[in-house]
């Protein structure tokens, strides 16, 4: 399992590493370091091209340089690798957890899933609350799952708990009293 670790991350990297050469070679086209109209130029132009032409094109709706798309492939290959191997780990994990609740009997995989159960709720709530920072409300269409596993907590926590001002804390007080009865339910199992 952890040469697969090693593997991934190994791939990763080189993938990341590919990347922002590339990105490197673009910006060194863009800056005519490189002679735009040369062998080399076009040979990294018509590699990098299909790459950063989706993003320069999201970039300049948004109303910023387009220059800037060799920067952002750098971030996206960056936040990509790191999600990408934070979930392989993470799903990992599940699965050793999965099969030791399952040698060990029915009552720690009835632990297990209620612990994935709080656990989700508590993801849930997470994305409910990063979401609202980039403006996604209640009502948008990918948000209301995530409304619904969570809603039945704040509502009656908002009618409790005063907000500080213009803030909000009821997902705050919902997360550790989430974490509370998730260790106290699975402790009593």
């Amino acid at each position: 399992m952890i040469d697969l670790a090693v593997a991934l991350r190994t791939v990763v990297f080189a993938a990341v590493a590919v990347l922002v050469l590339g990105a490197f070679g673009a910006m060194a086209v863009q800056a005519r370091t490189i002679d735009p109209f040369g062998r080399l130029a076009r040979a990294i132009r018509a590699l990098t091209d299909p790459l950063l032409t989706p993003i320069e094109r999201r970039i300049l709706r948004s109303g910023g340089n387009p220059q800037s798309a060799p920067w952002w492939l750098v971030g996206i290959a960056v936040a990509g690798g790191i999600v990408l191997i934070s979930a392989v780990a993470w799903t990992a994990g599940q699965a050793a957890a999965l099969a030791a609740a399952a040698s060990l009997g029915p009552r720690y995989a009835l632990q297990l899933a209620v612990y994935w159960a709080f656990n989700l709720v508590i993801l849930a709530l997470v994305v409910r609350v990063i979401a609202s920072w980039i403006g996604a409300t209640r009502f948008t269409p990918w948000m209301r799952p995530f409304v619904f596993l969570t809603e039945w907590l704040l509502a009656p926590l908002r009618r409790v708990v005063p907000p500080l001002g213009m803030i909000d804390i009821t997902p705050l007080v919902a997360w550790f009293l989430l974490q509370l009865v998730r260790d106290w339910v699975v402790r009593a199992l």
